[in-house]
């Protein structure tokens, strides 16, 4: 088997548990990856612009297909749909000579179903290759217009209240390349050493230092994240740029006392723990046990820790949590939409009514953690979402419920330096190379809540 196949069918397995499972694309395609130990960086890279790029575009080259199969292919066996996917994203979009996508898919096809339905995918695929040749619009044209035409009619209008026509479509153009692979160095003053020894023992892949993160590499082409140069020795973990800032943007000092509310996976609760040292202390919380599990685990590969580990769902409580913070950091669940370029998926799941339930959701978590401030103490509100509604509807909300919230410029001069004096902002993936972020900070007055 040649390794350009072997990277197509890796497509086309992750591709294909996506459509009848709904998994997610970046852990299916992590775990086939890892069980291709064998495959060639560049196969690797070829197999993972693949599935973002096909699963992005996916409703664009369900319809071009549907052109020649009249019954569309929705009903297909969903490794069919996906060899035939697989095949029209590379028709159209790498330009793929036609006798090569084509027999690669319908080999394929033949070798898992058969052979009537690999005569059926090679009369639609031949059909689907001559179009793409005829193409009249230069490549670039046809992309946008796939991007734009797989985006849901109301996301597009969402994202254009939120960031102007022109700010909608350059973040709805950026999603068919996966972003590179970013790393989070444990001390800023070590990250050139690491920039050092990395591109020393691999250097076929490109590392660069992070735009906005001092603590932040960005990696191409180096393949499995954990079989580098410092993993073993928890110098590093794995964790995307934008994230980082965001952490950062809590403003975390030694000996302070911190409430991770929404912690997840625990990337922002390592960084405000390496921040506050050892005088300080880090409370994490999430819905999840087996989160907060996976989460001590990751610290402690770091030589890290947290105090203490609450499953909470602050929607409807704040369980066990009862004492009082210098800083909380919410990092609210929400809609994902800042993640495109590594969760297409989202915009095939994702409905209009999700967001007005996020948001919802959003300000119940904020508003109980404020509970949970110091007078004089800060909250930074964060979700990876664009959105006005997940954004400044949220801040407006919450500021209305809460007469003892009011907005504070951030301090961290991570956050200064790029934006100023302000008190929210936003991380665009087309001006700032990161995912999508809202970001809000708050501080509590002195005399609590009146409201």
């Amino acid at each position: 088997m040649k390794a350009a196949t072997s990277a197509r069918d890796i497509a086309a397995r992750v591709i294909a548990r996506v459509i009848k499972e709904e998994a997610f694309a970046a852990a299916v395609l992590e775990a086939e990856l890892a069980r291709a130990a064998q495959l060639e960086p560049r196969d690797r890279a070829l197999a993972t612009e693949l599935v973002y790029g096909s699963l992005r575009v996916l409703p664009w080259l369900k319809g071009e297909i549907a052109r020649f199969a009249t019954r569309g292919i929705d009903k297909l066996d969903e490794r069919v749909q996906a060899h035939m996917l697989v095949a029209a994203y590379q028709l159209f979009f790498m330009r793929v000579p036609a006798f090569a996508a084509v027999s690669q898919a319908v080999e394929a096809v033949r070798g898992e179903r058969g052979e009537k339905m690999a005569g059926f995918a090679n009369a639609v695929l031949r059909k689907v290759a001559t179009r793409a040749a005829g193409a009249a619009a230069p490549a670039d044209k046809v992309r946008v217009e796939a991007l734009v035409g797989s985006t849901p009619a109301w996301l597009r209008s969402r994202l254009e209240v939120a960031l102007g026509a022109d700010g909608a479509l350059a973040m709805m153009e950026m999603g068919v390349e996966a972003p590179a692979v970013t790393m989070r160095v444990e001390h800023a003053e070590e990250r050139d050493l690491w920039l050092a020894r990395l591109r020393e023992a691999t250097p076929d892949a490109v590392f660069e230092a992070g735009r906005l993160s001092p603590l932040a590499i960005t990696a191409r082409g180096a393949g499995r994240p954990q079989s580098l140069p410092g993993w073993n020795e928890g110098a590093w973990t794995v964790q995307e740029e934008g994230s980082q800032l965001a952490a950062l943007a809590v403003g975390a000092l030694p000996g302070e006392q911190i409430l991770d509310a929404c912690a997840g996976r625990g990337n922002k609760t390592g960084m405000l723990a390496r921040a506050v040292r050892e005088a300080g202390a880090v409370d994490a919380c999430d819905t999840s046990p087996s989160k907060l599990e996976r989460l001590a685990h990751e610290l402690a590969r770091l030589g890290l820790a947290v105090r203490a580990k609450h499953a909470v769902d602050w929607t409807v409580g704040s369980g066990d949590v009862t004492g009082e913070y210098d800083r909380v950091l919410v990092d609210a669940p929400c809609t994902g939409v800042g993640t495109l370029r590594h969760r297409p998926e989202i915009a095939l799941r994702l409905e209009e009514q999700d967001v007005a339930e996020k948001a919802a959701a959003q300000l119940a978590i904020a508003s109980r953690t404020a509970d949970r401030i110091r007078p004089g103490g800060s909250l930074v509100y964060v979700v990876c979402s664009v959105l006005r509604e997940e954004g400044e509807g949220v801040v407006e909300a919450l500021l209305a419920a809460r007469s003892d919230l009011a907005p504070a410029a951030f301090e961290a001069p991570e956050v200064t330096g790029l934006f100023g004096a302000v008190t929210s902002f936003r991380l665009l993936p087309h001006v700032h190379g990161t995912d999508g972020y809202f970001v809000a900070r708050f501080v509590r007055s002195a005399a609590g809540r009146t409201s």
